[in-house]
């Protein structure tokens, strides 16, 4: 349970995760007046680099496992 916890914590995905949720708590509870083009593509950024690593993850997982 402790090397789960430890490699979640240094993920890069999970803190963009929390980035861009404490970005998106922050301007929408504080009423920072962002730009709402500016608001999206920040969103979207974290969204892309997550999914682009979350793919990345994949493809390494697939060429890792012994073949059947």
């Amino acid at each position: 349970m402790k090397e789960f916890l430890k490699q979640k914590l240094t993920s890069r995905k999970f803190w963009v995760a929390v980035a861009s949720a404490a970005f998106i708590v922050l301007s929408e509870g504080l009423g920072f007046n962002l730009d709402s083009e500016l608001y999206w593509k920040i969103v979207a950024l974290a969204i892309g680099y997550i999914f682009g690593e979350a793919a990345v993850d994949i493809a390494r997982a697939k060429n890792e496992q012994p073949p059947a």
